[in-house]
């Protein structure tokens, strides 16, 4: 008999910032990377983003792009250490309504995984928080436990839509039956392909792409959080316009 499961991404949906920042601000509290990079690189796209004047992937992919450069030649035990040291540390720094709905899904009886564009070793210690049974993220590549600067990525929809299907084989599961929660185009693959999708505080991005999709709509869940009260919305009263 087939399997129920939930995937969750992480960034934004599960955790409220981006794990990839705040390992950027560990490798320069710990002089991995400079601290030039971040007044010359990413703070200007980080205040265009806080302001709302430019996109938060911009920010984010800044931050990937130095990041890959950072760790070149760094052992990856250091990564992993500082990994899990930021788990300890902002791992409880998470949306109510995700948290509740993982516990919800392990009473059920389904499994429960993680999808997500941050660096493995991130997704690795937030999903055994948090009780995941698998997860993937994005594979920066290593030679003799040193990292080469090559990586897989986990944050665009077509590696996420490649680990879903790798999952369904390895455990059987029963996709019509199953859960997906995203927040941005990238997760748009797994929301589509289960039977009980769910956008958490979703980009316009994602919501113009759902919208475009006629079986999607019918079945997707909008679900905002912001303070203590979680709202669900609908698509028709939603101002999501390009």
């Amino acid at each position: 008999m087939s399997l129920i499961a939930a995937f969750f991404d992480v960034d934004g949906t599960l955790y409220r910032d981006s794990l990839m920042s705040e390992m950027f601000k560990k490798l320069i509290k710990y002089d991995i990377i400079s601290s030039d990079y971040w007044y010359q690189e990413v703070r200007p796209k980080f205040f265009k983003y806080d302001n709302r004047l430019g996109a938060y992937d911009d920010y984010i992919i800044e931050i990937g792009q130095i990041y890959r450069e950072g760790i070149k030649k760094i052992n990856s035990h250091i990564i992993r250490f500082i990994a899990k040291q930021i788990i300890d540390e902002k791992g409880g720094r998470v949306y109510t309504y995700t948290r509740d709905r993982i516990l919800w899904h392990k009473e059920q009886g389904h499994k429960v995984f993680t999808i997500s564009g941050s660096p493995q070793e991130l997704v690795r210690e937030i999903s055994l928080r948090y009780g995941m049974d698998d997860y993937k993220g994005t594979v920066y590549l290593q030679n003799d436990e040193h990292y080469t600067g090559d990586f897989v990525p986990m944050w665009d929809s077509k590696s996420k839509e490649k680990s879903l299907e790798g999952f369904t084989r390895k455990y059987d599961i029963d996709l019509k039956n199953s859960f997906s929660y995203g927040d941005t185009a990238g997760d748009f693959s797994m929301l589509s392909m289960v039977g009980n999708p769910t956008c958490i505080n979703p980009t316009k991005e994602l919501l113009n792409l759902v919208s475009k999709s006629e079986e999607i709509k019918t079945k997707i869940n909008i679900m905002v959080e912001r303070k203590d009260v979680v709202y669900r919305l609908g698509m028709d009263c939603l101002s999501y316009g390009e």
